[in-house]
């Protein structure tokens, strides 16, 4: 049970303003001796002898100073847009604390507010953040039918967004750009993608798709197994079938990290982070053309976070967040790079390797002696046209190292 009071407020407040916030909401304010938050919320406040401090243009200098200076010395009050907690300035600063240090008073989300205007089902609707993010982000959520809320970085966004869907064949969507909700000056325009051509969209604004397919245009699914053609690739890179195979040993789960150790082409990392939004993947890539390839197709198969390093490895490893799992797709035969990536592992992590020349199962065969694992051969054939009829044309088989760190 928590004794004593919390020095931090985080206080959602919405576009009503000070009128809108519940009564202990005002009263948390109204106690600080410092109030932190963007200059459009401190502008809400009546008058009182709190000191105000507007964030910084790098929020996290704010909060440095927040935690350096008044860190349980003075009553101190943040103001967030809506709901803190939701691609907020909540969740920055509850990761840094104790719970017995802060209380959080949620206003209703822009996110809640959008699917109230829309009546669209909370459960059944998808949100991304362009905030801090490239527009590409919302290429991994595109499918006929889906419905999305963005969040916007400004009122250049809603053009951006509709420029891509027209780019990638969702022309049809409809968009709705909801804007200052809340407020006396909300606004609501509403439009189609190919036709979109509003450029006076308030800042504050949220972007809501209903995404259309143009024909003949087919989504990509999140499940691991993309086609082959879906890369660009010099034609080095794990081809659809053992790809599939590969995740699955690799075994991606929501807030991993995967090192892509010889990426290639980048799709084993890609479809790692396409599996959820927040999977990261570093790949390490020697070559500067396909480092570059792999951040080009990263970007258009909508996980642009994806972080590439340039350079041989493992002597790259240094200064890598550490994995949950490591894949080793090219240079297995490097000695020590198979054992440099076993001691990154933590205990539960995964290390999967694939080989496709006699040097590399060899490197497999020994490691797995001493360390353990499974080893599988992987032979795929595919079916082609042969003197006018199909025949069987079997891909190169590859061996794979399989094992979980104890």
């Amino acid at each position: 049970m928590q004794t004593t009071k919390p020095w931090l407020s985080i206080v959602g407040i919405g576009e009503d303003g000070w009128s809108g916030l519940s009564k202990v909401a005002q009263q948390a304010v109204e106690s600080a001796d410092i109030i932190f938050g963007g200059a459009r919320h401190l502008a809400f406040l009546p008058n009182s002898s709190a000191v105000r401090v507007a964030w910084q243009s790098q929020i996290s200098q704010s909060i440095d100073e927040l935690l350096i200076q008044y860190r349980g010395r003075s009553l101190v009050s943040v103001l967030a847009s809506g709901d803190p907690m939701l691609y907020g300035v909540g969740a920055l600063l509850t990761r840094r604390l104790d719970p017995s240090e802060y209380q959080v008073i949620p206003q209703v989300s822009a996110y809640s507010l959008a699917c109230a205007r829309l009546g669209w089902p909370i459960a059944e609707t998808s949100l991304i953040s362009l905030v801090n993010s490239p527009v590409e982000t919302i290429m991994r959520y595109l499918f006929q039918g889906q419905r999305l809320v963005i969040y916007s970085k400004d009122g250049s966004t809603p053009e951006s967004v509709t420029h891509l869907l027209v780019e990638h064949g969702y022309s049809h969507s409809q968009i709705t750009v909801l804007e200052r909700m809340g407020g006396p000056s909300e606004r609501r325009q509403d439009g189609v993608a190919s036709t979109w051509r509003s450029n006076d969209c308030a800042d504050l604004n949220v972007i809501a798709v209903i995404c259309l397919a143009d024909p003949g245009v087919y989504p990509l699914s999140t499940v691991p197994g993309l086609p082959d053609d879906a890369f660009e690739t010099d034609g080095q890179l794990t081809k659809r079938e053992v790809r599939a195979a590969t995740l699955a040993r690799l075994a991606p789960l929501p807030g991993q990290t995967l090192w892509d150790v010889g990426a290639g082409t980048g799709t084993v990392g890609i479809e790692w982070m396409r599996f959820h939004s927040s999977c990261r993947c570093i790949a390490f890539e020697e070559r500067p053309d396909r480092a570059e390839r792999i951040t080009a197709n990263a970007t258009r198969l909508g996980v642009p976070a994806l972080q590439v390093v340039l350079g041989s490895a493992p002597s790259t490893f240094e200064s890598a967040p550490l994995p949950d799992a490591i894949f080793v797709g090219g240079s297995v035969g490097t000695p020590g790079l198979l054992e440099t990536c076993w001691d990154r592992l933590p205990s539960g992590g995964r290390l999967v390797a694939n080989a496709v020349t006699v040097a590399g199962e060899t490197a497999l065969a020994s490691w797995q002696a001493t360390w353990g694992g499974e080893l599988v051969r992987i032979a795929v054939s595919r079916a082609v046209p042969i003197g006018g009829v199909l025949g069987w044309k079997p891909l190169s088989p590859i061996t794979q190292l399989a094992a979980i760190k104890s």
